[in-house]
């Protein structure tokens, strides 16, 4: 969150002085990616809840990679300004369709966008969804090698790579004993009490739920066995305000001033040249 700080040096009328302060109030509020645009041609990318790389636990929408990302865009240059604009998993494509939003982000062909009208950008980005269960005496690696007969938690809308990327609640359900929620958290807790064997969440999540609750490192193990990469893509639609090409560009640079690795690499986010 930018926070910005005044320095009165000669006295001001006390009604401006308040307005400045309400000013400043107010602007300390705004977080990077959600503010409106001050200068360049506005683009805006569609912020769904997809943790951590948007609406990270405990500190609301405005924090997360996403809106890192965005803020890093803004500050290379001014010719576009990149605005957050919020919108739902579901939701998502038809937003792009309509034009509501200009770009979708952190997507992978597995989900089931290839018919949407789009021009897709590789941004060099990879995690990996994992398996994660409660730490037992005696359980080793070999617990994540059959799901069958496990109890799963899982998050509702999500396309797993075990279920042939079905998302049907029903199919989940009866198919695996799934249990479906819109909380990784949740899902966690559930396998560390002993109410869920085995909880699916990315490796940057993960690694975000032990850094905010180091008892749980004990208590949890994650899985060497991935059940899909995620090589991340952004999704321009036809018309977009800014082309492929120079949205490759911008993330280029932010690849070669080390501003990609600063953001992505503290959650095991591998960044590499795009393919």
């Amino acid at each position: 969150m930018v926070c910005l700080q005044v320095s009165v040096l000669i006295p001001l009328p006390r009604l401006k002085a308040f307005s400045s302060l309400l000013l400043v109030a107010l602007l300390g509020h705004v977080a990077p990616g959600w503010a409106e645009p001050e200068a360049g041609i506005e683009v805006r990318i569609g912020a769904a809840h997809f943790p951590p790389y948007s609406e990270r636990p405990e500190r609301g929408a405005d924090s997360g990679l996403l809106p890192q990302l965005t803020q890093a865009l803004n500050t290379l240059q001014k010719d576009y300004f990149f605005v957050l604009v919020p919108t739902s998993i579901p939701r998502r494509f038809a937003d792009l369709e309509q034009g509501r939003t200009d770009m979708a982000i952190f997507e992978n062909p597995q989900w089931g966008w290839q018919q949407v009208p789009h021009q897709a950008v590789d941004m060099g980005l990879e995690d990996a969804e994992i398996f994660v269960a409660r730490r037992q005496p005696g359980r080793d690696q070999n617990y994540f090698a059959e799901l069958h007969g496990k109890r799963l938690a899982v998050y509702h809308g999500y396309h797993y790579a075990f279920a042939d990327f079905n998302a049907d609640p029903q199919q989940l359900s009866a198919n695996y004993h799934a249990t479906l929620t819109y909380s990784h958290d949740s899902n966690l807790l559930m396998v560390q009490r002993g109410r869920a064997d085995i909880a699916l969440v990315t490796r940057s999540y993960f690694n975000d739920f032990l850094a905010r609750n180091p008892a749980s490192r004990e208590q949890l193990m994650g899985s060497e066995r991935v059940d899909q990469l995620y090589h991340h893509y952004a999704l321009l639609r036809p018309n977009a305000p800014i082309s492929p090409q120079a949205f490759a560009a911008l993330l280029q640079q932010l690849r070669s001033n080390g501003e990609l690795t600063r953001i992505f690499q503290p959650y095991q986010i591998q960044t590499m040249s795009p393919q």
